[in-house]
């Protein structure tokens, strides 16, 4: 933790971040309509974490939690197992996963037709009970005065601004998450090994139940250095507590998360299960003051001296003056010479300190994988994955190698381009752990079409990877159509267009549609048909991509359409034509 000047949340030992409001808001059937929405608004929040009471609704319907603009949007039923991630705070009911931002749009959603004022007399629907609201920075600075963890000058910067000059470290900080402790306090936690393990201090964790009550960011970093904008990335809940040694001891949580494959693409750290040494570089990213992903590479100012061990040995610590405030506890200290994890941030004060990892390892060395050639595990990794690029342009993409014992050369690869175009590394031999260069060239006489390009390597074992090449061109099957939506679907969760409701033709003739989503997504794509009792699909689409394609001769009637993530999150469009 960063003990001087952090405010601490009841029931734990972490940052303060936010603050729990009441509220009274009932969400329930009304007579007309398929949807009803209720907004909570906080002015100048950073986030908004919606608390209901138990759901109470008629079959097939659920609840939504979701950001203004579609960004965010999370979907619960009442049977909890099917939905979205979700969270637990020692009450009846749940807490939705925090909305980005400072307005949570609450909406029920009915997928069939409902008798609203029989439902809502005999007490379907639900309530909003209270909300957690985070501190704008404002706030924040007055609840939690400047640190005594930032060590001079603050030479932290955003993790993207290190992208070209330090790609390796940028590639392991991508394995970095930010908790929300309670809807309340803030911590740093991380993947570590190949399997659903992940690691941050006891003092961020400290039982089972501050873990049902915590979720973990992914990829909540800023798109560009500086820039005040970061991405929703992707949140998920605690699941199972594996481990865990007290503040006084050596303050780890080891422990699981839900949805672990929503998680995978970020990759992972492993352990350097050895002593620090003496002015041996280091650096930490993590989410000091609750702000998107930073890195500590420096200790006074970019470009200066590095961070370095300062301390080899305090009690069970280690000593260095990489910079560090409240947020950060449970961030993993990486050494520069092999990029694994050498120490567990958990203390400031100038130094700060974490600890050493190799105390860490002896109790959890039977819970992890910590091989970086564990069996399945994707070691080699390509950022972005996918992209879309038109004939007679190029794209380039960071390949990101794992660090392995005994740093042997990696002889990279790059296969499967299509006609025209060309996939070059550069360099094409790297010490393992070191990164190279994707550059796909699409020539112009490229047909178009969506393309995987396998990125494999030899000199150790490793899996391979893939890059998906998208190349544009021709008439669309979304263009020309009636009527479009867009949406955003988690993995394994539905949506229901138009806006969780149906549409009514009253003549018969042909229904066209297409959806375009993440390249790296599978979406199916169903229409169904009001039968007078339930929805039965009468025409579908469910190939192995995000892009589908269907047309229906239909009678007249009342339809929509049903959009299914089978894997893979993000953003869709959603084209119709109806006679």
């Amino acid at each position: 933790m960063e003990p001087v000047g952090a405010a601490p949340v009841a029931g734990t030992r972490v940052t303060k971040t936010g603050v729990s409001e009441s509220a009274d808001r009932a969400i329930q059937y009304g007579n007309t309509g398929n949807s009803w929405r209720t907004e909570i608004k906080a002015p100048g929040a950073s986030y908004v974490k919606v608390h209901f009471a138990p759901l109470k609704l008629a079959a097939g319907d659920y609840v939504t939690v979701a950001s203004p603009d579609g960004r965010e949007v999370y979907t619960y039923y009442a049977d909890r197992a099917k939905g979205s991630p979700f969270t637990e705070h020692g009450g009846p009911g749940f807490a939705a996963m925090s909305i980005d931002g400072d307005t949570a749009v609450v909406t029920l959603h009915a997928t069939g037709a409902r008798d609203g004022k029989r439902l809502t007399s005999q007490g379907y629907g639900t309530r909003v009970t209270s909300y957690d609201r985070g501190y704008g920075a404002s706030e924040f600075a007055a609840q939690n005065p400047k640190p005594f963890s930032v060590c001079g000058n603050d030479a932290r910067k955003d993790v993207v601004c290190y992208q070209n000059s330090h790609p390796t470290e940028y590639a392991r900080s991508h394995a970095v998450a930010r908790q929300l402790v309670n809807g309340l306090g803030s911590c740093t936690a991380w993947r570590v090994g190949n399997t659903n393990r992940m690691l941050t201090n006891a003092h961020c964790v400290a039982d089972a139940a501050e873990l049902r009550s915590s979720e973990f960011q992914f990829d909540f970093q800023c798109a560009t250095c500086g820039g005040n904008n970061p991405r929703a990335g992707t949140k998920v809940s605690g699941q199972d507590l594996i481990r865990t040694s007290a503040l006084a001891n050596l303050d780890y949580t080891l422990f699981s998360v839900s949805n672990f494959e929503s998680i995978r693409q970020y990759g992972t750290l492993y352990l350097d299960v050895r002593e620090p040494t003496a002015n041996e570089r280091i650096y930490i990213a993590g989410h000091g003051d609750i702000l998107p992903k930073r890195m500590s590479l420096f200790e006074e100012s970019d470009g200066g001296a590095t961070c370095k061990i300062d301390v080899v040995s305090s009690g069970v610590n280690t000593g260095y003056r990489c910079d560090s405030s409240g947020g950060n506890s449970g961030s993993p200290v990486l050494a520069g010479s092999s990029h694994k994890v050498i120490a567990l941030h958990h203390l400031g004060g100038c130094p700060n300190w974490g600890t050493r990892i190799t105390l860490v390892y002896n109790e959890i060395r039977n819970d992890i994988d910590n091989s970086s050639t564990g069996p399945g595990t994707p070691v080699l990794a390509v950022q972005p994955s996918a992209a879309t690029v038109n004939p007679g342009t190029s794209a380039t993409a960071t390949v990101q190698t794992p660090a392995i014992s005994g740093n042997p050369t990696l002889t990279l690869s790059a296969s499967g381009a299509p006609t025209g175009t060309t996939a070059t590394l550069a360099p094409t031999a790297v010490t393992a752990g070191q990164n190279s260069t994707l550059t796909v060239n699409v020539g112009t006489t490229t047909p178009p079409g969506t393309y995987t390009i396998t990125i494999a390597a030899t000199g150790a074992t490793t899996a391979p990877t893939t890059y998906t090449l998208t190349v544009p061109g021709g008439q669309t099957p979304c263009q020309g159509m009636k009527v479009t939506k867009t949406g955003t679907l988690t993995a394994g969760n539905s949506q229901y267009q138009p806006d969780g409701s149906f549409f009514q033709t009253t003549v018969s003739g042909a229904h066209k549609a297409c959806l375009t989503g993440p390249t790296s997504a599978n979406y199916d794509l169903y229409l169904q048909k009001w039968n007078g009792s339930t929805w039965p699909t009468v025409a579908q689409a469910t190939t192995t991509t995000a892009n589908e394609t269907l047309s229906y001769n239909g009678t007249a009637g009342y339809y929509r359409y049903q959009i299914k993530s089978v894997t893979g999150s993000g953003q869709y469009t959603l084209g119709y034509t109806y006679p």
